[in-house]
């Protein structure tokens, strides 16, 4: 299967923190592959801002390098790659001060024709005000303008209420987009297609038929150089209150009347509002500590982070429950943490027991377990009961109907389009549905603080677990306390 490319209009992006981590690692080997794929148009302009004194060779041997490491198969092209860095401009800017601005507003003045123009704000959210008010002061926040904002987006309600009052004063809501990479993976994308274009699973989607859902974002890393801010922020903050919480409102929203930016947006809301306050019993928190036997101390959080008495949690897990028509009395089980047993990102939806079996009880009981992976190997499995082969009576066994997207649908080079390949895309095309809204945020903050709020004024210290395990035992007491047990974290 070919996939279809349409390319997007001329467009100007300018990436502030254009020698930063995420800029090499991900924006520009995602825009390198768009280029590869035809989707960039001729006279399109990347321009790298940043406060570093770099000459454009410098800097474009800085980027070949990123390209050649993070690019994919396309990276072998030494032609595509040459012609991918004469679209690259570099220039020096300081966000806080006045330095470099009078030549960027020169270089944007020098783009020819009708061109959408962008600012994506690869920097720390203390830079976002100041550089909303220097594009502003420059002339450069045109009422075509867009810029892309990177989480986190506040660290409570309030911080993220004077953040969108401060992108507020220079540019309207819908100039605005929120990224959160999660959204932009395919089979995030297919969740909604699964849902929502198949009379298969609808009908079957709500408290009536589904047992529970368990979403988990597991990761293998460490919190190795991002150690200030990741203690300040806890496994709640950075994972929980976003890319799970996205995940929660896909999986459980309502039909929205049409695929458009703020109907999808609307309906996730409602979710977002629906939640339940968490109660205490209802929460395990964990942080990380060396291996037994491991003689690296460092792969104790704790040590890393150098503070040997940080309540700060690697790992979350909790039940929260929605109170609506749809999924009331339905617990939605997550978790996710840092250093586990292997990467693994899945959303695991468990239907009822059949209400009465026919087969006696020597066949066993058996439900239906729908698997939507999201990294790695995305794809969807449909476990589904079936008759053991073979004579000696009806017994019964579950087998996967699998489908592997890099394998079912021919993918590039084997693998889905990276997730921010789609949402630049989407941000010069002006597409806002993958993009979160200023009250989306806010609501979620709204349902996050009094948690974290709770286990501070509680004193809860975070359960210990060992690097390269599941998690904490008291996470399967959670679910064990439900007659439940978590689906395995598997590679």
């Amino acid at each position: 299967m070919v996939s279809r490319v349409i390319p997007v209009d001329l467009f100007d992006l300018v990436i502030f923190g254009g020698t930063g981590d995420l800029a090499q690692r991900k924006i520009l080997p995602a825009l390198f592959r768009r280029f590869c794929g035809g989707q960039m148009p001729k006279g399109a302009r990347i321009i790298a801002a940043a406060r570093t004194n770099l000459s454009q060779s410098d800097y474009k041997a800085m980027i070949t390098n990123a390209i050649q490491a993070y690019g994919g198969n396309q990276a072998n092209d030494a032609v595509a790659l040459e012609a991918f860095l004469d679209c690259l401009t570099y220039t020096r800017v300081d966000a806080t001060g006045d330095i470099g601005w009078p030549e960027l507003s020169t270089l944007m003045a020098q783009g020819q024709g009708a061109r959408v123009s962008i600012f994506y704000f690869s920097v720390g959210p203390n830079l976002f005000g100041p550089l909303a008010e220097r594009l502003h002061k420059h002339g450069l926040a045109q009422d075509s303008s867009r810029i892309v904002v990177e989480k986190p987006f506040g660290r409570d309600l309030e911080s993220a209420r004077a953040l969108n009052a401060t992108l507020a004063t220079h540019f309207s809501e819908g100039q605005i987009y929120r990224i959160d990479h999660y959204l932009g993976k395919e089979t995030v994308q297919n969740l909604m297609a699964i849902r929502f274009g198949n009379m298969l699973f609808e009908p079957l989607w709500n408290s009536q038929y589904v047992d529970h859902i368990q979403i988990t974002v597991a990761e293998t890393v460490g919190i190795a150089g991002r150690e200030a801010y990741y203690d300040r922020s806890g496994a709640m903050r950075d994972m929980m209150q976003n890319h799970l919480m996205q995940l929660l409102c896909l999986i459980a929203m309502e039909p929205p009347a049409k695929f458009d930016p703020d109907a999808v947006r609307d309906e996730k809301l409602k979710v977002i509002r629906a939640l339940d306050t968490v109660e205490p019993h209802h929460i395990v928190r964990g942080q990380y500590q060396a291996q037994q036997g491991a003689d690296d101390r460092h792969d104790s959080y704790r040590e890393t982070v150098g503070n040997l008495r940080s309540t700060t949690e690697s790992y979350i897990a909790l039940r929260a429950h929605i109170s609506n028509w749809r999924w009331a009395g339905t617990p939605f089980y997550l978790r996710t943490g840092k250093k586990l047993v292997a990467r693994s990102s899945v959303i695991n939806v468990f239907f009822k027991d059949a209400p009465h079996s026919i087969f006696g009880e020597e066949a066993g009981r058996h439900a239906n377990l729908l698997s939507i992976r999201l990294q790695p190997n995305e794809g969807i499995t449909l476990k589904v009961t079936i008759k053991e082969p073979g004579p000696g009576g009806m017994r019964l066994m579950d087998v996967p109907l699998d489908m592997t997207f890099s394998e079912a649908l021919g993918a590039a080079g084997g693998n889905p389009p990276d997730a921010y390949e789609r949402l630049i895309m989407d941000v010069i095309r002006g597409n806002q549905t993958l993009f979160m809204r200023g009250d989306e945020v806010e609501a979620a903050w709204a349902w996050t603080d009094p948690i974290i709020a709770g286990w501070q004024a509680r004193g809860d210290v975070p359960k210990p677990y060992d690097s390269g395990s599941t998690g904490p035992d008291d996470a399967d007491l959670l679910m064990r306390r439900d007659l439940r047990e978590w689906q395995g974290i598997n590679p």
